[in-house]
């Protein structure tokens, strides 16, 4: 395993200079601010993640007020009073993508956060008190508890909403394979263990959160990308 140093070197190198590297890093939300996220942010975001996997990013986002409209703000309370054959209208309504399968995480995923939220007082605590270092275990949870949240759909939407995280992203993956961290496939139990612990690794050697080594991990290698574009592949 290659130490921190040598891996934030080579990012330094490769954006031309430390300060433009810092410049391209962000933090995660603390958490005294996570936990003022409201439940219904966190349906919102799960849901926009939920369609922008498999469709060009620009058109979810160029639909979203239309989203917004059409489910009343991803009001948790008010889309799980809503009766079946409603859901079924919506799903059809031209302001969306329509995607009835899609559509149904909705209402699925507004019950798991209710749930979540009756048990820790809000969905944002639970999320907020999840440690870092067991990330990989969040993600289980939601894959496991939600709708459509595998995969790297859960992580984009809680490194989106400022969950400290690191990312399983192309350029992430091509380096834990060609150092032999992983070797198999890129969600199995194996793979996710080997990558925490890595990442849990350059924590002990840095200090720095989730977020931040994944992004210089991922400014070290692949195509040279600046800005934000950088930052949505990580």
């Amino acid at each position: 395993m290659e130490k921190f140093s040598d891996i934030y070197k080579r990012a330094v190198e490769r954006k031309g200079s430390e300060k433009m590297l810092k410049l391209l890093l962000a933090k995660p939300l603390s958490t005294k601010q996570l936990v003022t996220l409201s439940d219904d942010d966190w349906l919102e975001e799960f849901t926009r993640k939920v369609f922008q996997s498999g469709f060009y990013w620009s058109v979810i986002n160029s639909k979203w007020a239309g989203f917004r409209e059409v489910f009343w703000d991803f009001s948790v309370e008010k889309l799980l009073m809503m009766p079946p054959d409603m859901l079924e209208q919506k799903a059809s309504d031209e302001r969306i993508v329509r995607n009835y399968k899609k559509v149904k995480t909705i209402t699925e995923n507004a019950y798991m956060i209710h749930e979540v939220a009756a048990q820790h007082g809000s969905f944002s605590q639970f999320i907020a008190n999840w440690p870092s270092e067991d990330i990989i275990g969040l993600w289980a949870y939601l894959k496991k508890h939600g709708a459509r949240l595998g995969g790297n759909t859960g992580p984009y939407a809680l490194r989106a909403l400022g969950k400290d995280t690191f990312l399983l992203s192309r350029d992430v993956e091509s380096y834990l394979r060609a150092h032999k961290i992983i070797d198999g496939g890129l969600q199995t139990k194996k793979s996710l263990i080997a990558a925490q612990a890595f990442f849990n690794e350059l924590h002990q050697q840095s200090g720095l959160s989730m977020q931040e080594l994944s992004l210089i991990v991922a400014y070290g290698v692949g195509d040279n990308r600046v800005g934000i574009s950088q930052q949505q592949q990580d």
